[in-house]
């Protein structure tokens, strides 16, 4: 090798060193900014805020080994199935519960169907004295 290809190859290699750097401390920069907002730490939302590329997150152990961690902690964790004793009480309580709302529907609508009606005759008793006062409007058979 010459020396003059030797410097190239070295130049060429801390320039490659450099960009890597950079990238990682944009990824960096970019999970403490998802952090500081709240919101959840994938692959995706950090090659988005940081400006790199999917293989450069996975191909970094250390911040894909970061990414992964902050992603499991953000996920929820399921409640506990209830208990059989709770479950015996459950499913009578919600039933009793679902009939409630039942009743209580049902006297809603017919309350709104009662209203409707009257709305109607009104709306009729109205025609009817516009007609009789010579309106446009002809009365209803």
């Amino acid at each position: 090798m010459t020396d003059a290809r030797a410097r190239r190859m070295q130049t060429l290699a801390a320039a490659a060193k450099a960009k890597s750097q950079a990238k990682t401390k944009a990824a960096e920069q970019a999970i403490r900014a998802l952090i500081k907002r709240g919101e959840p730490i994938t692959f995706q939302a950090v090659q988005r805020e940081a400006g790199v590329s999917h293989a450069f997150l996975y191909g970094h152990p250390d911040l894909r080994g970061r990414i992964e961690r902050l992603r499991a902690q953000a996920r929820p964790i399921p409640a506990p199935a209830p208990a059989a004793d709770e479950q015996s009480t459950l499913v009578p309580a919600l039933t009793s519960q679902i009939t409630r709302v039942k009743k209580q529907h049902r006297k809603e609508v017919q309350a709104l169907r009662d209203a409707l009606e009257q709305a109607h005759g009104e709306n009729l008793d109205l025609r009817r004295e516009l007609a009789r006062r010579g309106g446009t409007a002809a009365a209803p058979q």
